[in-house]
């Protein structure tokens, strides 16, 4: 098996995601008490979820999260997770005056440590055998 691969009973992989989501009017309240909090509430979710954080970045309007996936999990579903549980702590310990904490949108990109290209060059090598 390669290095740096997670191995599961039926699969190997090396899923790794970045989210980029932000509140909602794209309000600057992720600042102090609530970022730490934050930090902590993703923190517990991963490790619930049993994911990696690679990084994690918080700014006073919008979040970075760099974490490893798992292929039974769908990036959606991560997403759904980390953005429903940090919102009904965060709005249960702080007044944000928001009609919802997060925007329901979010980006994703996948990543991996090899380009489009050395994987199209391997599928056409494996075609000519």
């Amino acid at each position: 098996m390669p290095r740096g691969f997670d191995r599961e009973r039926t699969s190997i992989h090396k899923l790794r995601y970045h989210f980029i989501w932000c509140p909602k009017y794209r309000k600057s309240v992720l600042e102090g008490e609530v970022r730490d909090r934050l930090d902590e509430l993703i923190e517990e979710k991963a490790d619930e979820l049993d994911l990696e954080i690679l990084e994690v970045a918080i700014r006073p309007d919008h979040v970075h999260l760099f974490i490893t996936g798992d292929p039974t999990l769908a990036p959606n579903k991560i997403m759904q997770q980390v953005k429903g549980y940090s919102s009904r702590h965060l709005r249960d310990e702080f007044d944000f005056d928001l009609p919802s904490l997060w925007t329901r949108s979010y980006f994703v990109s996948s990543a991996g440590d090899v380009s489009s290209e050395v994987i199209e060059e391997y599928i056409d090598a494996q075609a000519g055998e």
